[in-house]
């Protein structure tokens, strides 16, 4: 494969670059060919709870250092609050059917509605779970409830199965935080799980299984990754552990997308950085990636199944670091370069140059890979360091503009993922 180095250095340079990396060349994951070489067969018996994107230990430390105003806890508290999706007077607005793209019957998109009510439902029961919010905890049931009640459908195109993946795995998170609650009533949260069951996973699972018809690699990595945390999160919400080891196994060994860890990362290279999937279609989803794939590997994580620190393939670092440091490291500033290897999928996209589109966007999340690699493990990572810091108070949805890529995230990293 070729390595691209986007500036101009003098040739003797290029080439101890390149002899320096020989031996890591040879690991590059080509999305139409990976083979899997390493099969995990370690399972999820017995579901932890909470147990999605915090345990109990980490809600703790929340709690503790924003009650003692310690910082930077208490600048990422006080982000939440100023977020008007995390007031107790938000109201829920849900609907029968939620609708992305353009179904048969033409009916006009409405899934930003999820989108924001999903979002204000998790801001509110960080609020209560941290500070003890009654306030805050009793309208996130009452969102919660409303969309249960309510919505018995998710409809459009293909853009469907970005609904149900984006959506799903945050309801899910909203809940599993709220699960303890003595104002949520026993049959609320049941008809809650159930309403997880009937329209959000049915629509994940398919996605996964069939990617509605086409060849494996058609759909973008986001695609996969949002839907696999969707039938991770669903499956931990309802103790449910053929679910859970689904997705994981889906992501370790037998995925058949591009959610599979050895098709994360279409080019891997000696200096620690992988290049995401999408690096080659545009920024904005190529930054996508860091936030699902943390997400995703959290949740596991926190479920006994280590995928953070998973790296089958003896790189530098594991996946997900390199892909931090590789997204972060280009849209730092517009300056840094990176290497680029040329990309294909099964429908010959053959992306041939990094994009530089939407290079510069902001996304939250890299608060939890600068934390639990930089902090708590030790490694390096200098560009997801910058991020990390440049972007300091995480925010949430609605603090990066109105339309859907605000509300891909849940954020609010400094305030919950700062060691």
């Amino acid at each position: 494969m070729k390595l691209t180095i986007f500036k101009i250095v003098p040739y003797f340079v290029i080439l101890m670059l390149i002899l320096a990396c020989t031996d890591n060349l040879s690991q590059l994951s080509d999305a139409s060919n990976t083979t899997n070489t390493t099969v995990s067969t370690s399972t999820v018996t017995t579901i932890v709870h909470p147990g999605m994107l915090h345990n109990a230990t980490d809600f703790i430390r929340m709690s503790t250092n924003v009650n003692a105003g310690n910082q930077p806890w208490l600048d990422g508290w006080n982000k939440l609050v100023a977020n008007h999706h995390s007031s107790a007077t938000y109201i829920a607005r849900p609907v029968i059917t939620i609708v992305r793209g353009t179904p048969a019957n033409k009916a006009p998109e409405n899934y930003i509605l999820a989108c924001q009510d999903a979002a204000a439902a998790y801001q509110e029961a960080l609020r209560w779970k941290i500070m003890g919010d009654v306030a805050c905890g009793n309208n996130a049931v009452k969102i919660m409830n409303a969309w249960a009640k309510t919505c018995t459908s998710i409809d459009g195109d293909s853009n469907a199965d970005l609904a149900a993946g984006l959506q799903g795995y945050q309801w899910a998170n909203a809940a599993e935080i709220m699960r303890d609650y003595s104002g949520w009533a026993p049959a609320d949260f049941k008809a809650f799980k159930n309403w997880m069951l009937k329209v959000y996973y049915p629509v994940s699972y398919d996605f996964l299984n069939r990617h509605n018809g086409t060849c494996d690699t058609h759909y973008w990595l986001n695609w996969d990754m949002s839907n696999m945390c969707t039938v991770l999160a669903i499956g931990i919400l309802c103790d449910d552990t053929t679910k859970v080891n689904y997705a994981i196994n889906y992501y370790r060994n037998n995925g058949v997308g591009n959610g599979y860890i050895g098709r994360v990362c279409s080019a891997v290279y000696c200096n620690g950085m992988s290049q995401p999937q999408e690096a080659g279609r545009d920024q904005g989803h190529a930054s996508m990636i860091v936030p699902l794939l943390g997400a995703f590997c959290t949740m596991a994580t926190n479920q006994g199944q280590n995928l953070l620190d998973y790296n089958p393939f003896n790189e530098v670092n594991p996946r997900l670091l390199g892909a931090s440091e590789y997204v972060a490291s280009y849209n730092i500033n517009t300056t840094n370069t990176v290497p680029y290897t040329t990309y294909n999928n099964c429908n010959n996209v053959n992306q041939t140059v990094i994009a530089s589109n939407g290079r510069g966007t902001i996304r939250p999340g890299w608060e939890l890979v600068y934390n639990y690699y930089v902090k708590l493990k030790g490694k390096a990572a200098p560009y997801t360091t910058q991020f990390a810091a440049k972007i300091r108070p995480e925010g949430g949805g609605g603090d990066y503009g109105t339309t859907s890529g605000s509300y891909d995230q849940l954020g609010f990293g400094t305030l919950t993922y700062t060691r």
